[in-house]
């Protein structure tokens, strides 16, 4: 009884040993292999959008590795190497995902794949230059972002005449008022901006900022004195007497004035004010008519006679004022008889009687008119030609 159980005891040992065996021995199998068969994988060092990793792997392609990992290559993305590469060991792979960037330029849309890192990178990547000019709304050193928006303003040229000096600049702005500040022009009050603020620039167009100002402008003007004629009766008619002497007055006239660009545009009298009242200067006409008294003989004028020359004269000739050397207006006494002549021969004053001419009264004189000669007046040069020149007898009556 004690020895079937020794032995039965024995055989189920020997099974658990068996077992135990098989197990350790499948677990070293597995193990053996697992080691065999990562010992076989190559190791492969990855950056991936910036970020680095190493990985083991049975992949015979880049491209099985991306698979691998889920990963979607894009024609656009950046591979260092081409993704039909052969995978070997401690091979190195760089990949940078394209994004997707939206470029605007003179006011059409466009949009991009780029596995660039910056907006720079990008433009250069697309041919796209940057004038120095041109605005653009991102720095250039910018990482760039998905669906990032790129905005490019192209400059153009224009004039720009500020106060009427005239200058060439480059503008990227829509409108009038965008240029302006842009420009740093600052407009006062009154500035006038041609074409109007709310106006597009265009390209070769030309901005006029005209400078407008408001001034007081003081000036004194003279106030003209009026001439007042009286007549005096105790005067010789044609002869003049200054009774009061004409003196100016004095006005002060305030005026706005309107410039534009430095020049006068419009003057507008807004206060005035007289600093000095005119004095009107008053002058006596005389009235008194002379008519020359003449003692008649009962047949023949008597006194001294002889022969004279004698000439005839208008008040009107070139270079006549009107007045005798004595004073008497010719003009204004048309019917008076006078005869101009050499004080020395015949003083002025004396009274004659003239051959053919009449009573007369020498008052007048002339540089022509020497020794025994005279020159008569009549009225008109009508008469003074019919007269003509002649020797004629001449008698001092008094």
């Amino acid at each position: 009884m004690i020895n079937s159980m020794k032995n039965l005891f024995s055989k189920t040992l020997s099974k658990k040993k068996l077992v135990i065996f098989s197990a350790s021995f499948l677990v070293f199998a597995a193990a053996l292999g697992f080691f065999m068969y990562e010992g076989t994988k190559n190791t492969v060092a990855l950056t991936l959008n910036g970020e680095e990793r190493v990985i083991k792997t049975h992949a015979n392609t880049i491209q099985d590795i991306f698979n691998d990992l889920n990963i979607s290559l894009r024609s656009e993305d950046y591979l260092s190497l081409a993704a039909n590469t052969e995978v070997k060991n401690n091979l190195s792979i760089v990949w940078k995902p394209a994004r997707q960037v939206e470029l605007i330029q003179d006011q059409e849309k466009k949009t991009y794949w780029t596995a660039a890192d910056t907006v720079e990178e990008f433009l250069k990547e697309q041919n796209i230059a940057i004038n120095e000019h041109d605005k653009l709304n991102q720095n250039p050193d910018a990482k760039l972002k998905q669906d990032m928006k790129i905005a490019i303003q192209r400059a153009f040229p224009l004039k720009v005449v500020v106060g009427g000096k005239e200058q060439d600049v480059w503008s990227t702005s829509t409108t009038v008022a965008d240029f302006l500040s842009q420009q740093g022009i600052t407009l006062n009050e009154m500035d006038r901006v041609e074409p109007a603020l709310k106006q597009n620039v265009t390209k070769d167009a030309v901005i006029n900022v005209i400078r407008v100002e408001k001034v007081t402008d003081v000036v004194e003007e003279p106030i003209s004195y009026a001439v007042i004629t009286k007549n005096d009766s105790k005067l010789e008619k044609g002869k003049q007497k200054v009774v009061t002497e004409g003196q100016e007055g004095l006005l002060s006239k305030e005026y706005e004035v309107i410039l534009e660009n430095g020049k006068e545009v419009s003057r507008k009298l807004i206060n005035e004010k007289k600093l000095k009242e005119k004095q009107d200067k008053v002058v006596a006409m005389g009235t008194k008519v002379i008519v020359a008294q003449v003692s008649r003989g009962s047949s023949e004028p008597a006194g001294k006679e002889f022969y004279v020359s004698s000439t005839a004269y208008t008040a009107n000739c070139n270079g006549c004022s009107g007045y005798t050397a004595t004073g008497i207006n010719l003009r204004a006494n048309p019917n008076i008889k006078v005869i101009a002549v050499d004080p020395r021969v015949i003083p002025l004053g004396t009274k004659v009687y003239v051959e053919g001419y009449g009573y007369a009264i020498a008052a007048d004189k002339g540089s022509a008119i020497k020794g025994n000669k005279i020159d008569v007046f009549f009225a008109s040069k009508a008469d003074a030609y019919r007269w003509g020149r002649k020797k004629v007898k001449i008698k001092i009556l008094n």
